[in-house]
């Protein structure tokens, strides 16, 4: 940790919040116009939908595509970039340097007022750029008053409410006084607050957030199957089982646990185990279609884009889903799940049992890319989307 950032950690929030905003202004003069992508065009559709800020796991700009296919709308996603993230697709973005410039904030409001009908704000973060505000109350109302049709998406964290999540979980990762469960809670509180007062569309990209988000709808994550399937071998079709995990949030994914296990089965020559690690997102159909086992998670009781993808490739996906998130799929999808269930003290009698019954474990595997193809190829979200796009008289 820098000095800087110490001191400022230290500082009340407000003022915490200014000396972020002139430190990224003064980074920003680094940067010329020159160097930036230009603003997309603009459509001339009835609708025109722009999502951002975040793109959390390439989903605003697999929403935005979804969103295309619905006649009579076009639709871009805009993400700010942070250092040490994926990469994943987009239609425009700029470095969070540039997200503190007024020049650019000027253009950006600018463009999205005078040119969108519809803006899908994720996380309730900023969209006109970071001016010191903590979230995007101030850019809402700039577009409302604009007429704009405003919604509200969230993925995860930014929603989750740790002490109901640790209540509901016997398996949640969340504990009282632990500084991530602390600072995620006063997040999830203050974002369900603004949520109420704000009265706008909400969608949340997995079942488990109707919890925290009760009359939300569930506007399912949405890949493309085809360089998962592309790149997929034939289950167990190598010498040993090889079993896979990427640890992109270690401690809500359980990968301290899931290292034990699978290590461990590594070391007694029953599994292969790959830790992955330091891929880009667009090298990792290959990574998971070289694998027969992916481990997903055992804390947080859901499935996501990567469970998704994993499947996708016909992979068999072990995770801790959960008979509820199971329950809420049946009833608004009528789909089972084809994820294999496990938790810490199962997961390692459950991928011993999928290697001694290899059979039964790739027919499992092989209900996974159906399962995609209805749920999460982005026709789906494209239809929920289509209901809220469509709602109201259009430019």
């Amino acid at each position: 940790m820098t000095v800087t950032r110490s001191i400022r950690e230290h500082l009340p929030a407000p003022l915490a919040r200014t000396a972020g905003a002139v430190r990224r202004r003064l980074r920003g003069l680094r940067y010329s116009f020159a160097q930036l992508p230009a603003f997309p065009p603009v459509a001339t559709t009835p609708v025109r939908m722009l999502v951002g800020p975040t793109n959390s796991a390439g989903q605003g700009h697999a929403w935005a595509r979804a969103a295309k296919t619905v006649e009579g709308v076009d639709a871009v996603s805009f993400t700010m970039h942070r250092k040490g993230r994926f990469e994943f697709a987009e239609d425009y973005g700029v470095p969070l340097a540039w997200f503190g410039q007024p020049r650019w904030q000027r253009a950006q409001e600018r463009y999205i007022l005078t040119n969108c009908t519809h803006v899908m704000v994720e996380s309730l973060r900023p969209i006109f750029g970071a001016r010191g505000y903590p979230d995007a109350g101030a850019d809402i109302a700039a577009m409302v008053d604009k007429g704009i049709d405003v919604a509200l998406v969230f993925h995860g964290s930014d929603i989750r409410l740790p002490s109901r999540h640790a209540k509901r979980e016997r398996w949640s990762p969340f504990t009282p006084g632990d500084e991530l469960t602390e600072r995620l809670e006063q997040q999830a509180r203050l974002h369900a607050e603004l949520v109420e007062s704000l009265g706008l569309p909400v969608f949340v990209s997995t079942v488990d957030l109707l919890d925290d988000v009760p009359d939300a709808k569930w506007l399912p994550v949405a890949i493309d199957p085809a360089p998962w399937q592309q790149a997929a071998r034939p289950l167990f079709s190598q010498d040993k089982p090889v079993v896979a995990h990427v640890p992109s949030n270690a401690k809500l994914k359980g990968t301290e646990e899931i290292d034990a296990v699978l290590t461990r089965l590594h070391d007694t020559g029953q599994i292969e185990y790959r830790r992955i690690t330091g891929v880009p997102h667009a090298g990792m159909p290959a990574v998971i279609g070289d694998a027969d086992i992916v481990v997903d998670q055992l804390r947080i009781g859901l499935y996501g884009v990567a469970a998704a993808e994993a499947l996708a490739a016909g992979r068999i996906v072990v995770s801790y889903v959960g008979d509820a998130v199971r329950q809420r799929v049946r009833s608004l999808a009528g789909r089972e799940v084809p994820i294999v269930e496990a938790d810490p003290d199962t997961l390692g009698d459950v991928v011993t049992g999928l290697i001694a019954e290899r059979g039964a474990a790739a027919e499992r595997a092989a209900a996974g890319p159906g399962f995609v193809t209805e749920l999460h190829d982005g026709r789906r979200s494209a239809e929920v989307l289509k209901n809220w796009l469509i709602s109201k008289e259009t430019l």
